[in-house]
């Protein structure tokens, strides 16, 4: 069985073709990083505009790397969200047009599900239960995987999520777009225990991340030190930044790596837990994959992260999150709308009269 996924959340066009759940026959991404950078982020209606033109071509490449033609593809799945709306329905729309012509079954899939189905395409050994934190550019959750590998939100950010913490000390010190790379880059540099940080207190007792008192902390700093944003050529050598710059750098990413791996120790106790999973563009952070992978494995815990291009926005991981489903003979509606506030976790209503799938012997235009 061979599904065609396709990507559109925000600001990479993507489409993969994954077979029997496991095998990447390909992955294509179009970034628009260069088209948002002049901006320090994502500008959603040059994104819409971007994904409208990139779609059809990305398909085509994606078909071509894979040597399949559409006839060899079995079911369409897309993101139906979170993300920016504009985004969303242009990934929706192409994807219920292509099944629709194809008389395939058509799925709405949850990006935040797919980030958490990324683990298993490289770890398929992983076991159940496990704690699951998404860490994605605009997301921030901590999941738990029941022993049927459903998920139910234990933790949410209360405000800024781990990667727009990061891209926000970037934008600061001049560091560039996205800002999550650099920072991990130029941390290597500095000293990580130069400028202390504290964990944030939530004053209703929960376990919530936040990131806003950081990021204020941060700004504090910087005023106080009379940093300026840093040319672009001098970013590029840590030789070039003086050392309470590269000391805050270090010390900042290790005050976000902190505060994730706080809140997974918190939900550990009294829980049967088997592995913990990370997924989303910062669990490709290196300071999050040594530190989770040490400190977990100190208490006999396996952490698990996919391999660097899976962390990203992509479409093997909207394929891999369909594929129990289609393997189930599901099917979302064409009157299936995308929800670009959409929680992980809430399937959609399929209704049997209105589904995607076709009648054997019957005709898309009948």
């Amino acid at each position: 069985m061979i599904i065609l996924g396709i990507e559109s959340s925000c600001d990479e066009t993507a489409a993969a073709l994954l077979q029997d759940g496991r095998r990447i026959l390909s992955s294509v991404v179009s970034s628009q990083i260069e088209i948002h950078r002049e901006y320090g982020g994502v500008v959603p209606e040059l994104a819409s505009r971007e994904h409208v033109e990139n779609l059809a071509p990305v398909v085509s490449s994606c078909l071509r790397q894979a040597g399949c033609s559409l006839g060899d593809v079995d079911a369409v799945a897309a993101t139906r969200g979170p993300g920016l709306m504009g985004a969303l329905l242009a990934g929706m729309a192409y994807a219920k047009g292509l099944a629709y012509a194809l008389q395939l079954p058509f799925l709405g899939v949850n990006h935040l599900e797919g980030h958490i189905a990324s683990v298993f395409l490289d770890h398929p050994e992983a076991e159940l239960p496990a704690l699951s934190l998404v860490v994605s550019g605009g997301h921030t959750n901590l999941y738990l995987l029941d022993g049927q590998g459903k998920c139910r939100l234990l933790a949410r950010t209360l405000d800024d999520a781990a990667g727009e913490a990061l891209d926000k000390l970037a934008k600061l010190l001049g560091l560039g777009y996205p800002g999550g790379p650099a920072i991990d880059r130029l941390s290597a540099s500095g000293d990580p225990d130069a400028v202390p940080f504290s964990l944030p207190k939530i004053n209703d007792g929960s376990e919530s991340f936040s990131f806003s008192g950081l990021k204020t902390a941060a700004l504090r700093h910087v005023r106080q030190k009379g940093f300026q944003p840093f040319m672009p050529e001098d970013v590029e050598d840590p030789a070039n930044l003086p050392g309470e710059a590269l000391d805050l750098i270090a010390s900042y990413q290790k005050a976000v790596v902190d505060q994730l791996l706080d809140r997974i120790f918190k939900f550990l106790p009294g829980r049967e837990i088997r592995s913990v999973h990370f997924s989303g563009g910062v669990s490709c952070n290196s300071e999050l994959r040594r530190t989770g992978r040490e400190r977990l494995a100190d208490l006999g815990l396996p952490a698990y992260f996919p391999r660097p291009e899976l962390t990203t926005d992509n479409a093997v991981m909207i394929a891999a999150a369909a594929d129990r489903r289609v393997r189930a003979g599901e099917s979302d509606p064409w009157t299936l709308k995308a929800d670009p506030n959409l929680r992980a976790g809430e399937a959609p209503i399929v209704s049997p009269s209105r589904s995607s799938t076709f009648p054997q012997g019957d005709s898309a235009a009948s």
